[in-house]
């Protein structure tokens, strides 16, 4: 399934309604879907990179309205709509562990980390905030820093470097951008139980 799911994305970026599917794609990732929007976002900026910030923007702003949507399905709609969802990608354990004792800090890493890395899936972050309670407008501020960041870093390398970088950002930005991730969590749980002990 996520194979089709992946193939039917990577056929929208050559549509004339390409911006459109990438600010739905980058909506529902943050929400409810699996597919990560780089897989449109790259073909569009490598075929248009004159539109590369455009398509950021477009991105960005698309993807903190669809967090928002995940914050709300959290704090209204966790048990009726969010919990199936979550059962149906099979992430419903990862939020499970990841909300036993969750702080508000704690939370706010996981949204700058799955912001910027995917670690974790943004929309398990997005539904934690909300079952959370997480402040809706520091949400908003993280989400687009976060998301800003990733989204126009992409459109910096590919109208700087074009296709020649594509390989790198598909196989290790990725990998890099979870290291860095993995050292902040990292550091926070250090940071975290010094001061509790």
């Amino acid at each position: 399934m996520l194979r089709r799911l992946y193939d039917w994305t990577m056929s929208l970026a050559g549509r004339k309604s390409a911006e459109v599917w990438l600010a739905v794609i980058a909506f529902v990732e943050s929400s409810v879907f699996l597919v990560p929007a780089d897989v449109l976002f790259l073909p569009m900026s490598l075929a248009k990179p004159e539109r590369a910030w455009r398509y950021a923007l477009t991105a960005t702003v698309a993807s903190v309205l669809g967090g928002i949507a995940g914050w709300a399905l959290g704090y209204y709609a966790f048990e009726t709509i969010a919990k199936p969802i979550l059962e149906f990608y099979g992430k419903l354990d990862a939020f499970n562990q990841m909300s036993a004792g969750v702080t508000y800090e704690w939370v706010l890493l996981l949204l700058v980390t799955s912001g910027l890395a995917h670690l974790p899936p943004i929309k398990v972050v997005t539904i934690l905030s909300g079952v959370a309670h997480i402040d809706l407008g520091l949400f908003i501020i993280s989400a687009i820093v976060a998301r800003g960041a990733r989204f126009f870093l992409l459109a910096f390398l590919l109208r700087r470097y074009g296709e020649s970088i594509r390989h790198f950002i598909e196989k290790r930005l990725g990998q890099i951008a979870m290291a860095a991730a993995a050292v902040l969590i990292a550091l926070y749980a250090v940071f975290h139980f010094a001061l509790a002990s």
